[in-house]
């Protein structure tokens, strides 16, 4: 299974994608929306995750791009620092499927990735 995971926080990108790793995941890492939606059109995935602030394209513009221009049904997971419930709205309108608030576990992370990708096995 092949994961984009868009996140601009070194720290948090670098420790999701070996701990995706070693899960048995292949992750393509971008700390630049532009990036991400650059190989995302290029590429096939399974899921898509994303913070909602990038640098390029933030992940509600990927969300949306992916949804309306790819047209593609990829799970997406957005995350976000944002406490605010109007952006988890906001995030399940445009297309969304889950969202996640951080500080992320990873092992919360691990059973929505499963039950998402479960769903479309």
């Amino acid at each position: 299974m092949k994961i984009v995971l868009a996140e601009d926080n070194e720290i948090l990108r670098k420790s999701l994608s070996f701990f995706l790793t070693s899960k048995g995941f292949a992750v393509d890492q971008f700390s630049d929306g532009q990036e991400a939606l650059d190989a995302i059109e290029k590429n096939t995935y399974h899921l898509i995750l994303t913070d909602i602030n990038m640098p390029g394209k933030s992940g509600m513009e990927i969300t949306q791009y992916v949804r309306q221009n790819i047209q593609s049904d990829i799970p997406i997971i957005i995350f976000t620092s944002s406490g605010v419930e109007q952006t988890e709205l906001d995030s399940f309108d445009i297309g969304a499927n889950e969202f996640i608030a951080k500080p992320i576990s990873p092992a919360v992370l691990l059973i929505r990735i499963n039950k998402l990708l479960n769903i479309r096995l």
